[in-house]
């Protein structure tokens, strides 16, 4: 069997936004297992207009649907934002349907309360996407795991919740890959 091919989705696209280095320490995780293609996939590379606002032919939907298509699995990169995922991440996620359905995700969060009310609000979303998502699922502090609120340092402690996420996203994508 082919390695799976798994791509992590960064939640933001504001500027200043971490998301790009915690994006980046998984993927450094994620390369060392050598299990899996892991790609990372900027959601602000598409610049994908709001649902609704566009004729649904911009260029950067048919593109966002065809990089979500040639992956078993993601992981999302959360940030929380009033309590819940960003906007961009959810329009994101509402401009594709079939490309997202029967795969599985995991989710790494973080914010002031580790991102965790945003890793909530998103597991709603990704079940009705029809993505089944994984149990563990790691949530990084803006007060302990980032100098100055900007510089991502994950503690060590991290890496092990990482790695059995990364497993679980493994095991469920190759799982699902058999029903699609």
């Amino acid at each position: 069997m082919s390695k799976l091919n798994i791509g992590i989705i960064l939640g933001s696209t504001r500027q200043g936004r971490v998301s790009t280095q915690v994006g980046e320490w998984v993927k450094e995780v994620a390369d060392k297992r050598n299990d899996a293609n892991y790609e990372i996939v900027d959601i602000a590379d598409f610049k994908l207009p709001f649902l609704g606002e566009g004729t649904g032919q911009e260029p950067g939907i048919a593109a966002w649907n065809d990089k979500l298509g040639n992956f078993d699995g993601f992981v999302f990169i959360v940030q929380e934002y009033n309590h819940s995922i960003t906007g961009a991440l959810k329009n994101a996620l509402d401009s594709a349907r079939e490309p997202w359905n029967n795969k599985a995700a995991g989710i790494v969060s973080y914010g002031s309360t580790g991102g965790a009310r945003a890793a909530e609000h998103l597991r709603g979303i990704l079940g009705e996407l029809m993505i089944a998502d994984v149990r563990v699922h790691p949530t990084l502090s803006l007060f302990t795991d980032f100098e100055n609120f900007s510089v991502f340092k994950p503690a060590e402690l991290h890496l092990q919740n990482v790695n059995t996420m990364l497993d679980q996203v493994n095991a469920w994508s190759g799982a699902l890959k058999t029903i699609r």
